[in-house]
């Protein structure tokens, strides 16, 4: 277990964690800079910024997808994707098994899962490789939630409560994907 900081969140990390995270860095040198986002087209980044989706899939340790692959609100913030999530999701407990990569796809495609089967529409927009990391700033969260303010104002009402309430227990985590 890892030191408690000023605000009493304790960080968490096992060895492989570490050195995945490690790993990282040393492949991809742009991972340590939080506002990087000069691999991103024009283009994707202005679909950033009045996107109402993006659709993220956890990457496994063999660099490929997995299942998951979600549509999620997000804000496109410090040239980072940031979500807010339960900690029972897959994007949340990959990063505590030391999953940091991720692929996020850029646009409205509509609803991944259907009934029968799954919608692969998102396949075609803009995407790109990220970096996750989960964070405890409540200031990034106070930034997140005005701009769903804006983004989604018919529906934020009754999730605003939800996801702050659960950010401060613990049963929701706040992610920040950074492109890599």
């Amino acid at each position: 277990m890892g030191p408690a900081s000023d605000d009493g969140f304790r960080l968490r990390i096992g060895r492989r964690a570490f050195m995945g995270g490690a790993a990282v860095a040393l492949l991809h040198p742009r991972a340590l800079w939080a506002d990087d986002t000069g691999s991103l087209s024009a283009a994707t980044r202005e679909l950033l910024e009045k996107s109402e989706f993006v659709y993220v899939s956890p990457l496994r340790t063999d660099g490929n997808e997995s299942t998951c692959h979600g549509e999620v609100w997000y804000g496109w913030l410090g040239g980072s994707v940031v979500i807010i999530t339960s900690a029972k999701t897959w994007k949340a407990r990959a990063l505590t098994k030391g999953l940091s990569g991720a692929r996020i796809w850029v646009g409205d495609h509509g609803r991944w899962k259907k009934m029968l089967g799954s919608n692969e529409a998102f396949r075609k927009a803009p995407h790109f490789d990220a970096i996750g990391s989960a964070v405890k700033d409540d200031a990034l969260l106070d930034r997140l939630l005005a701009l769903y303010e804006k983004k989604y104002p018919d529906e934020i009402a009754n999730w605003r409560d939800r996801m702050r309430k659960g950010y401060q227990d613990g049963s929701r985590v706040l992610i920040k994907y950074r492109p890599a």
